[in-house]
């Protein structure tokens, strides 16, 4: 109750302080305030972040070349900051034709030069994310010469490879595909880094909001940009708050001090759900649950301990009970929607057959064996039940609990045992899942493929590498689904990730907010259509 009163005391003082209203009771009219788990942000820079609340943050502040319109996703990927684009006759070079009159936060316009400079600054950098224009051929080396300016309105990129022009595209939509301030960011460089550590804090984008402060683990703070060149959002100000309970973010919407709930879990959804000032809105995301094996584990190498272990889960279990209508069973890296998506569910729980699989390995009489998990309520909701349902076939099972942070970066370091996580797409794309979960072309250390949960988990697959790429790079559509269909299949018998369920988030609002959109299976949410 003292830690509620607290949390309850700081989201008024904030609103309070914000809007220098006194004694106002409801969050103001032009104002959007979130309670959200943000506590695996990293950082801000586009080049960089890699996570789930930071693709919330940076999708709002910084223009793309081509990117999704918040109010009807279904046309997919649309003209942003470039206005028109051709393709050569041989499909590798994109020519892109930059949108006349947009300017930056700082007011300097958005050129060619600046998309060159944050595309060939993202392949540079070469940090988490940048896998995602690797894959194109595109290196430190030869950026120069293959993301090149043509005059100040025009510049182009040029592929390895001919590659669907779509595929292309989509992956520009991801997060590092944000187009930066050049002038700003380079004012800022330190020892050659290209702003990389002014921008872990700052931002640099032309989106419709700008940042104003972000506190790790707490806060983050936005103002709108009066000269978003789509109109000025609405909101004026949105405040998103980290609060991990979702009884407190429960109480904060009923009482109106926050607009938005983004974590609650289903017994908090069902007692909200009769209430006339609040609104319920579920969306089937593209994000989905699955735990891993570290393959330098001598016990979780073993092909048939992982094939016991996903016989111990209980899926239809959890489903059913605390994750009831927000999650799914979903037994594979493509979540539904997505070209290729297969629903087979060849794993359940079974107890015997596991014990059997584990005496067949030669750990009949179990073993220890940790569990990385990071500090929310349902993913510990989920721990517990694997502990419960492993300890069942002798697997003792201990829970190891951190923020996002602390968690992300054991697991980005190989040194966990088990780690239960969640993954969601970069862009529409059945390779944006492929590309991670199999395929790992090097599996030593010092390859450090941090963004390809593969190499996270010492998981060595050379043909399913193979097969991998080579669905890339089919413009066939029917033969490409069917490219994946088979590729996920083998995955499902023979990697060391039990993929268990697919989300459907459900976000609590008040009544009065509208135009919320979340960003369904593809993108991130956008808050600048979004009205009180």
């Amino acid at each position: 109750m003292k830690r509620f009163k607290k949390l309850l005391l700081f989201v008024v003082a904030a609103v309070l302080a914000a809007t220098a209203v006194p004694g106002l009771a409801k969050t103001p009219p032009n104002m959007l305030v979130i309670a959200n788990r943000i506590d695996d942000i990293t950082t801000l820079d586009p080049a960089q972040s890699f996570e789930f609340a930071g693709s919330d943050l940076i999708r709002n502040v910084y223009g793309k070349l081509v990117n999704f319109d918040p109010k009807d996703l279904s046309k997919g990927y649309q003209p942003d900051l470039a206005e028109s684009w051709t393709v050569s006759e041989d499909g590798k070079t994109i020519t892109f034709k930059m949108r006349p009159g947009v300017k930056f936060h700082s007011g300097n316009p958005v050129t060619a030069a600046d998309a060159v400079f944050s595309l060939q600054r993202a392949v540079k950098l070469n940090k988490t994310p940048s896998f995602i224009l690797t894959q194109f051929g595109f290196s430190a080396e030869n950026a120069d010469k293959t993301i090149k300016m043509i005059d100040e309105t025009t510049f182009s990129i040029t592929t390895d490879k001919k590659y669907a022009t779509s595929f292309v595209l989509n992956c520009l939509t991801s997060t590092i595909g944000g187009i930066v301030d050049m002038k700003t960011v380079m004012v800022h460089q330190k020892d050659g880094d290209l702003g990389n550590d002014w921008l872990k804090t700052h931002t640099a984008g032309s989106g419709a909001y700008s940042l104003i402060s972000w506190k790790p683990n707490e806060s983050y703070m936005l103002k709108a940009n009066p000269d978003f060149y789509q109109g000025a959002p609405k909101m004026e100000k949105v405040v998103v708050r980290h609060i991990l309970e979702s009884a407190t973010q429960r109480l904060l919407l009923e009482k109106g001090d926050i607009d938005i709930a983004r974590n609650l879990n289903p017994q908090d959804i069902a007692a909200i759900s009769s209430n006339s000032e609040l609104a319920v809105d579920s969306d089937l995301r593209g994000r989905i649950m699955y735990i891993s094996m570290n393959q330098k584990d001598p016990n979780l190498s073993r092909p048939k301990v992982i094939e016991a272990l996903k016989y111990l889960i209980d899926y239809k279990g959890m489903q059913d009970s605390f994750l009831k209508g927000q999650y799914v069973i979903h037994q594979s890296f493509l979540p539904k929607t997505y070209l290729g998506a297969i629903d087979d569910k060849p794993y359940y729980f079974d107890v015997e057959k596991a014990r059997t699989l584990l005496r067949e390995a030669g750990v009949g009489d179990g073993f220890d064996a940790r569990i990385n998990v990071r500090d929310a309520q349902e993913r510990i909701e989920i721990s517990q039940s694997l502990q419960n349902t492993f300890a069942q076939a002798g697997i003792r099972l201990k829970i190891e609990v951190g923020t996002g942070k602390q968690t992300l970066a054991v697991y980005r370091a190989r040194e966990h045992q088990i780690y239960l996580g969640a993954w969601g797409p970069d862009y529409p794309d059945p390779n944006t899942n492929a590309a991670t979960f199999a395929y790992n072309p090097d599996n030593s250390d010092e390859a450090r493929a941090t963004g390809i949960l593969a190499w996270r988990n010492a998981w060595p697959l050379p043909e399913m590498s193979r097969a991998t790429k080579a669905a890339v790079q089919e413009t066939d559509r029917d033969k490409r689904a069917a490219m994946y269909e088979a590729i996920q299949r083998e995955h499902q018998k023979r990697s060391p990730f039990a993929v268990m369920f697919q989300q459907i988030e459900q976000t609590g609002r008040r009544a009065n907010v509208k135009g919320l959109n979340l960003g369904a299976a593809i993108t991130a949410v956008s808050y600048w259509p979004v009205t009180k």
